[in-house]
C-alpha cells in the first residue's frame, strides 16, 4: 500500500468509526462525511504532515454554509456597472473622517511603512478603509467553514479556494492558532486588510517586532504588510496613481480592450481625441467608469494604478482606494503634514 493510499485508508476508517457525528434530526452534515474533505485531509497529511484524525476531527465540527453559498454567488439579474452607484460606498465622511482618525493615530507606523516600502501613507490608509473600515468590519464567518464551503460546494472556483484552504491550514499550524476560532469575510478573507491566507503567507510582516503576526488585532502589522503586499506586487515609488483624461466622443474599443496594465502611449491616445496634461511618451493605460444615463468618466492609469488592481482586480475598487486616499490626505489639519514626522 503507498503511502497516500494508507491516509486515504486511515481517513475513510477514522471518519466512519470514529468521527462521524451522531445523527440528528435537521442537523447539517458535517464536511468529514464528504468523500472529497476525505481526500483532501489525506492530501495535507501526505503533503504536509498534517495528522488525519486531528484534521477530520476539525472538519467533523463544521458543515457546509449556505450563507457563504449565497453570497459569493453572481445575482440572477446583475445590476448594470455603474461608477455613480459604487463610489458612494467608499467614498463618504465616515471613511474619510474615520482614515483622518486612523492617520492621526497610527502617524509612526505609516510613516515608517511608507519609508521602507514606498508606498504614501494615505494608499494604505485607503485601502484598509475600504476593506474594512479601518477594522471595524473584519467579518463574522468562520473562516475555514467559509473556505471549506467554497473549496468542496462551489465548483466555478473551487481549486482556487481548495489552495487558501490548505494556506490557511498551514497558516494556523505556523501560528499555532485554532483554524476554528478565526473570523473573517464570507470568502475567507481576514483581519484587518482582509488578507486571503495565501498572501498572509506571502506577504504579511510581523511589523512591531513582537515575534508574531496579528492581522486581525494588530494595526500596525497590518499596516506593514500593505505596504509590503503593494510593494511586492511592483509599486513605483514617487510615480502617480491616475489622471483624468478629457474625451469629445467615447474612445475605440481597442483601446479599453487593451487592459488595465499601462501598454498605451499618452501621445498616441491624444491623437485619438484622448487628452490629458501627460507628457506624449507616459505608458497608460485606459480606464473608463461608467455610469448608466451619464457620461462616462475617462482616466489614464499609471503602473501604480495596476497596482492597487492586484488586491482586488476592479478598476472601480482601485479607483476608489485612489480617490479615497486623496480625499482623505485633504482633510488633514494643515498643520499635521506640516509637523509629520520627516523622511529619510
Amino acid at each position: 500500500m503507498t503511502r497516500g493510499s494508507f491516509f486515504r485508508w486511515l481517513c475513510v476508517t477514522l471518519c466512519c468509526l470514529a468521527l462521524a457525528p451522531p445523527t440528528v434530526a435537521a442537523t447539517p452534515k458535517s464536511f468529514a462525511s464528504e468523500p472529497a474533505v476525505l481526500d483532501f485531509v489525506a492530501d495535507m497529511a501526505d503533503k504536509h504532515g498534517f495528522v488525519p484524525a486531528e484534521l477530520l476531527g476539525q472538519f467533523a465540527r463544521i458543515h457546509p454554509n449556505p450563507t457563504v453559498l449565497k453570497l459569493i454567488k453572481p445575482p440572477a439579474s446583475p445590476l448594470q456597472r455603474s461608477w455613480g452607484r459604487y463610489r458612494p460606498r467608499f467614498l463618504n465622511d465616515i471613511r474619510i473622517d474615520g482614515g483622518v482618525r486612523f492617520w492621526q493615530e497610527n502617524r509612526e507606523a505609516l510613516t515608517r511603512a511608507s519609508t521602507q516600502y514606498g508606498v504614501p501613507e494615505e494608499i494604505i490608509v485607503a485601502i484598509i478603509g475600504v476593506e474594512t473600515v479601518y477594522g471595524r468590519n473584519k467579518g463574522n464567518f468562520g473562516v475555514m467553514e467559509a473556505l471549506a464551503t467554497l473549496a468542496f460546494h462551489y465548483p466555478p472556483r473551487a481549486d482556487f479556494f481548495r489552495t487558501e484552504l490548505e494556506q490557511f491550514l498551514l497558516l494556523s499550524r505556523e501560528n499555532g492558532f485554532d483554524p476554528l476560532t478565526v473570523k473573517g469575510s464570507y470568502a475567507g478573507a481576514i483581519g484587518i486588510p482582509q488578507f486571503m491566507p495565501g498572501s498572509q503567507r506571502r506577504y504579511a510582516v510581523d511589523f512591531d517586532g513582537d515575534g508574531r503576526i496579528d492581522l486581525a488585532g494588530n494595526v500596525e502589522d497590518a499596516i506593514g504588510s500593505v505596504a509590503r503586499f503593494l510593494e511586492r506586487h511592483g509599486w513605483q515609488a514617487g510615480q502617480p496613481v491616475a489622471v483624468r483624461a478629457e474625451t469629445e466622443s467615447d474612445p475605440p474599443t481597442a483601446l479599453l480592450e487593451a487592459g488595465i496594465r499601462p501598454t498605451l502611449k499618452a501621445g498616441d491616445l491624444a491623437q485619438q481625441g484622448i487628452r490629458s496634461t501627460l507628457p506624449a511618451d507616459a505608458t497608460v493605460a485606459l480606464v473608463d467608469l461608467v455610469t448608466p444615463g451619464a457620461d462616462t468618466e475617462y482616466w489614464l492609469g499609471f503602473e501604480n494604478f495596476y497596482v492597487i488592481t492586484r488586491y482586488n482586480r476592479s478598476t472601480f475598487y482601485a479607483m476608489s482606494v485612489f480617490q479615497l486616499a486623496e480625499a482623505i490626505k485633504a482633510r488633514l489639519p494643515t498643520n499635521f503634514l506640516n509637523s509629520n514626522l520627516t523622511k529619510p
